[in-house]
C-alpha cells in the first residue's frame, strides 16, 4: 500500500523530482527561445529584400487563391520559351499570331521556381489571416500610426521560417546526441540558435531553412543506413526503405531548390561505398526514388517550355561574357538561345566561358565563403575536425559524404551564380554552403570537447566556465543584432510597400504593368508585371503591340542607379529628368522618344502621363488614371 509519505518522498527525491526538473528545464528553454524570437523580430526584422523571396510569396498567393501554379511576375524569357515550344509543336506562325502565345491574357505559368516552398506558403496563407492590403495609418501592423514599418504577410512568412528554424535546431540536437553525446547536443543547439546568419535567413522569406531541414533529414537517413549495414536491426526491407527515403529526400530537396539535385551524386557514392554486397541494387533504389519524385515536375516544365527546369535551366549562362547580369531573362528574343533548340552546338563553343565562370567564382568561394562556412567561427573547428580520427565509424564515414557534398556544392554554386548573388551577396538562394551549418556546428563542437578533455584545468568548475564562454562567444553576433541601433525594417531602396501598392491601385486587375522590380509589384501590388525589357523600341513594342498592352510603367531608384546600363531606357530617363518638376506633381508628359545613337524612325512612347516621386519612383500611364481610378 502506497502511503502519503511515500508519495512525498517520490516527489521530493525520487523519479517525480527528476521528471519535474526536466519539465522545468524544458519550460525554461521554450521561454528563452520565445524571448529571443520577440527580441530579434522587434529589433532586427526586415521586410523582404530579395527577388526570390517576393517571387515565391506571390506565387504562393496565386496558389492559395486557386489560380494554379501561375505567376504575376512575367519574365520576357518565359514568354520566349512558351512561344518557342508552341512553334516546335508545329502550331504554325499564323496560329501563333492569332493566339495568346505568351499566355499574358490568362494566368501565366511559372517557369522559374520549384514547387515545394510555394505550396507550403500557400497552405500557410490558407490557415493564417494574411492581410495583403496595407491598412490606413491608424491600423498599421506593428508600427506607428504615422510611419509604415512592417508588412504583415512578410512578418507571418518570417514566423513560419522561424518555426522551421526551431525544427532544424531540435533535429540537430537529436542527431548530435546520436552521433556524439548529450553535451555536444546541447552546446550544438545553443550555437545554432546563436548563429545570426540563420536568423537573417529566417526573416528573409527564402526557402533556405526548409532546404537545410531536408538536408539534415537526408543526413539522418545516411547515418541510419550506415549503421543498419554494420549492425542489422530492421532487416533487408528496412534497409531498402531507408535508401528509398534518402533518394526521395534528394528529390524533395530538388523540388525546393533545383541545385539540391546535384547531391544525388554524393548520396550515390555513399551508398555504393558503404552498403556491402547489395550496393548495386541499393544504388538503383536511391536513383529510382529520386527520379520518381522529381520526374513529374520536369515533365511539366518540359511540356510548357521545352526545358526541364524552365528559365532556371540557363543559370549557367547568366553572369558570363555571353549573357551579362540579368540580360538573358529580360530578353524577349535571345539570339544566343536559338542554337540551344538545335542540339546545343553553342555549348561546345562556349565551354571556355563556363570554365572561366567556374574558376573565377570558385576562387571567391575558397577565399571568402569556406573560411566562414556556416556563418560562425566554429567552422574553424569543423575544418580541423575533418582531419581528426573519431572512434565512431559512423562519424568517419559520414565525413566522406560531407567532403563529397562540399565539393559538389562548391562547383554548383560557382557555375550557378547569377546577378541574384550580386544584389544580395550572402542572403540569397544561391548560397548553398549554408546548408552545412548544422553539421559544421556538430563537428566543430565535437572537436571542442575533444580538446577540452585533453586540457589540464586548475579546478573542475573551470570546465563549465570554458563551455559557457564558448557558447557565449559564438552567440555574440545574434546578441549584437538585438542591441541598439535598431535595424530599419523597411528594405529601402528600392522597396517601399505602400508606394508600390499605391501605384498598383491605378491598374485594373486584367491589365499589365512593366517595372524594374516586377517581383515587388507582383507581391506587394498584386498586379501582373513584366520585367523591364532590354530595349524600349524593340521589345517593348513587341509586347505592347502584339501580345498585351502595357498599361503602366513603374520605375524606381534601382533603374536610376543603373541607368547607364539600361539600353534604350536611358533616353527615357534623360528626357524625363529634363522636364520633371521639383514638386513631384502629376501631369501629362508627351515624349517623342528617339533612340540615341541610331538613325531611324522616332518612337513615340505610348505612356504619356507621369506621376513622379523622384528619385524613389516614376509611374508612367496611358491616361490620367489618378483622376478616375478604380
Amino acid at each position: 500500500m502506497v502511503t502519503l509519505q511515500d508519495l512525498i518522498h517520490h516527489m521530493e527525491l525520487g523519479a517525480g523530482m527528476h521528471y519535474l526538473n526536466r519539465t522545468m528545464r524544458l519550460i525554461l528553454c521554450v521561454l528563452s527561445v520565445l524571448v529571443l524570437v520577440a527580441a530579434y523580430d522587434l529589433r532586427a526584422f526586415r521586410n523582404m529584400a530579395t527577388q526570390e523571396a517576393m517571387d515565391s510569396a506571390q506565387l504562393a498567393h496565386n496558389l492559395s487563391e486557386g489560380r494554379g501554379y501561375s505567376t504575376l511576375f512575367v519574365r520576357p524569357l518565359s514568354i520566349y520559351l512558351l512561344q518557342t515550344r508552341r512553334l516546335s509543336n508545329n502550331e504554325g506562325i499564323a496560329s501563333l499570331q492569332s493566339s495568346d502565345t505568351g499566355q499574358l491574357k490568362i494566368d501565366h505559368p511559372d517557369l522559374a521556381n520549384p514547387p515545394v516552398y510555394p505550396v507550403l506558403l500557400a497552405g500557410l496563407m490558407k490557415v493564417l489571416p494574411f492581410n495583403y492590403t496595407i491598412p490606413q495609418k491608424e491600423k498599421r501592423f506593428w508600427g506607428s500610426a504615422n510611419n509604415f514599418a512592417r508588412y504583415q504577410p512578410d512578418f507571418l512568412i518570417a514566423l513560419f521560417n522561424q518555426v522551421l528554424l526551431f525544427a532544424l535546431v531540435i533535429s540537430a540536437f537529436f542527431l548530435a546526441r546520436h552521433l556524439f553525446d548529450l553535451q555536444v547536443a546541447w552546446l550544438s543547439a545553443v550555437v545554432l540558435l546563436g548563429t545570426e546568419l540563420l536568423w537573417r535567413f529566417s526573416v528573409s522569406g527564402l526557402s533556405t531553412i526548409l532546404v537545410m531541414l531536408i538536408f539534415l533529414g537526408l543526413v539522418w537517413c545516411l547515418v541510419l543506413i550506415e549503421q543498419e549495414t554494420r549492425e542489422p536491426k530492421w532487416g533487408r526491407r528496412g534497409l531498402f526503405a531507408l535508401v528509398a527515403i534518402a533518394g526521395a529526400l534528394v528529390g524533395l530537396g530538388g523540388l525546393t531548390r533545383y541545385s539540391f539535385c546535384w547531391l544525388i551524386l554524393p548520396v550515390l557514392l555513399f551508398v555504393l561505398v558503404y552498403t556491402g554486397r547489395q550496393r548495386s541494387v541499393l544504388g538503383l533504389t536511391v536513383l529510382l526514388a529520386f527520379l520518381i519524385v522529381l520526374t513529374p515536375w520536369l515533365v511539366r516544365n518540359f511540356s510548357l517550355s521545352g526545358m526541364p527546369f524552365g528559365t532556371a535551366t540557363f543559370a549557367i549562362i547568366e553572369n558570363t561574357s555571353i549573357s551579362s547580369e540579368d540580360h538573358l531573362e529580360r530578353s524577349l528574343s535571345p539570339s544566343l538561345l536559338r542554337p540551344v533548340h538545335n542540339s546545343f552546338p553553342f555549348l561546345t563553343a562556349a565551354s571556355h566561358v563556363f570554365l572561366n565562370k567556374l574558376v573565377a567564382n570558385s576562387r571567391s568561394i575558397v577565399q571568402s565563403d569556406l573560411p566562414r562556412l556556416g556563418g560562425t567561427w566554429v567552422s574553424g573547428f569543423f575544418l580541423v575536425g575533418l582531419l581528426v580520427r573519431f572512434r565512431s565509424p559512423t562519424l568517419s564515414r559520414l565525413r566522406l559524404f560531407l567532403l563529397a557534398s562540399l565539393l559538389v556544392l562548391v562547383v554548383t554554386q560557382a557555375l550557378g551564380r547569377t546577378k541574384l548573388s550580386d544584389d544580395s551577396p550572402e542572403i540569397n538562394s544561391e548560397n548553398l554552403l549554408v546548408l552545412f551549418t548544422p553539421l559544421v556546428v556538430m563537428y566543430g563542437v565535437g572537436l571542442f570537447f575533444i580538446l577540452l578533455d585533453q586540457m589540464e584545468l586548475p579546478f573542475l568548475q573551470m570546465r563549465s566556465v570554458a563551455i559557457g564562454l564558448f557558447g557565449l562567444v559564438t552567440c555574440l553576433p545574434v546578441m549584437l543584432a538585438i542591441l541598439p541601433p535598431k535595424i530599419d525594417p523597411i528594405a529601402y531602396p528600392p522597396y517601399y510597400p505602400p508606394s508600390i501598392q499605391d501605384s498598383a491601385f491605378y491598374v485594373k486587375d486584367d491589365e499589365m504593368v512593366m517595372s524594374d522590380i516586377p517581383w515587388a509589384m507582383a507581391w506587394y501590388g498584386q498586379s501582373q508585371c513584366l520585367w523591364l525589357t532590354l530595349s524600349a523600341r524593340g521589345d517593348f513594342s513587341a509586347v505592347n503591340d502584339f501580345l498585351k498592352p502595357v498599361s503602366a510603367l513603374y520605375l524606381t531608384a534601382q533603374t536610376a542607379d543603373h541607368w547607364t546600363q539600361s539600353g534604350d531606357w536611358k533616353s527615357l530617363f534623360l528626357q524625363t529628368i529634363r522636364v520633371l518638376p521639383v514638386d513631384g506633381s502629376k501631369y501629362p508628359l508627351s515624349i517623342n522618344f528617339t533612340l540615341g545613337e541610331h538613325d531611324g524612325p522616332s518612337f513615340v512612347f505610348p505612356l504619356k502621363y507621369l506621376q513622379a516621386g523622384w528619385p524613389s519612383q516614376l509611374l508612367f500611364t496611358c491616361r490620367e488614371r489618378w483622376v478616375n481610378s478604380r
